[in-house]
């Protein structure tokens, strides 16, 4: 699982910071910054909607807020985008409704056969893409305490110190570094080992796609981790597709079972992982994401919640490509 490190956040050395008073400049420096905020908020919700959100909330903030005296505008955005995600995270946890062995994360999805094509048209949705984690890292996250998802995140992707942190979650710095150190341990132990080439990855997920096709039970086997583990996400609207499937075998009666509805398909990349897109009269229903470690699927993450699947970033145009 491939956590990645995002860099720490710049300083604004080269702007006096009494020009933060000038609210065009000001909008400005936000929009500069907002594909960072938005790749903070994602990692500490996994939600694009709520990540949205929490970047609209930072925005209100600054707007609000006396930033004269701030030389660093970027770490200071930063931080506040933290504190209202960890805000967010605190609400969240006493009105889940969904259970947690279910969830699947909000993906980022873009249309491509090479899972590491470079994104076409819009140039900062390709870098925002290119910075996104995968479903694995998401789901591990949503198993840490919003403190230590906090820590985890902001230090160790974004590079944000310790001192910085702690004022945030209102702990010391030690204790900050502890919680980061917990989630890190968890994130390690979670890890489905090291990822092939992203070409021999499509491969393995090509191969699993046409033994389905094809009812080739040992064809499936083949491409499966013994311990392959496949979580299902029907939201709201479908919550008796949702489930949590582990084991080769049990894996290769669902992926039978499935294959015998013939359906439209578009091949697509999710968080920089193969994947494949279900698509009938028009409409996204169902991706099936693949995670792959050594030259075997360990993680099979499919969304079927028709409200998220309508949120995604695809075009008619895009979704008129998927093939019988």
């Amino acid at each position: 699982m491939d956590v990645g490190v995002d860099g720490g956040v710049g300083a604004d050395a080269d702007v006096d910071a009494d020009a933060w008073g000038d609210e065009e400049l000001l909008a400005r420096r936000f929009d500069a910054d907002r594909g960072h905020l938005r790749a903070v908020a994602y990692r500490m919700l996994g939600s694009l909607s709520e990540a949205e959100d929490a970047v609209q909330e930072t925005w209100f903030k600054l707007s609000r807020a006396d930033v004269s005296g701030v030389r660093n505008l970027s770490g200071w955005l930063t931080t506040v985008t933290g504190r209202v995600c960890l805000d967010m995270l605190r609400s969240r946890g006493s009105r889940r409704e969904s259970p947690l062995e279910y969830y699947v994360p909000d993906p980022v999805v873009r249309v491509g056969d090479a899972v590491d094509s470079a994104g076409a048209g819009d140039p900062e949705r390709a870098a925002e893409l290119g910075e996104s984690v995968g479903l694995a890292l998401l789901v591990v996250l949503e198993t840490l305490s919003p403190a230590e998802r906090l820590a985890f995140v902001l230090h160790d992707m974004f590079a944000v110190s310790f001192d910085e942190i702690a004022e945030v979650v209102d702990r010391s710095p030690a204790a900050t570094r502890q919680l980061a150190s917990r989630a890190r341990r968890r994130v390690r132990d979670a890890s489905p080992g090291p990822a092939p080439d992203p070409r021999r990855r499509r491969e393995i997920a090509d191969a699993f796609l046409t033994a389905a096709n094809g009812g080739d039970f040992d064809g499936l086997l083949a491409v499966l981790d013994p311990d392959v583990v496949l979580r299902a996400d029907g939201g709201r609207l479908m919550a008796g597709a949702s489930k949590l499937v582990r084991g080769a075998e049990t894996v290769v009666a669902q992926a039978l079972a499935y294959s015998r509805f013939r359906k439209a398909v578009l091949r697509v990349v999710a968080n920089g992982e193969p994947a494949v897109l279900s698509v009938v009269d028009g409409r996204p229903t169902a991706l099936m994401v693949f995670t792959v470690a050594g030259d075997r699927i360990v993680q099979l993450h499919i969304l079927t919640d028709p409200e998220r699947l309508a949120t995604l970033d695809l075009t008619e145009e895009e979704l008129s490509r998927a093939e019988y």
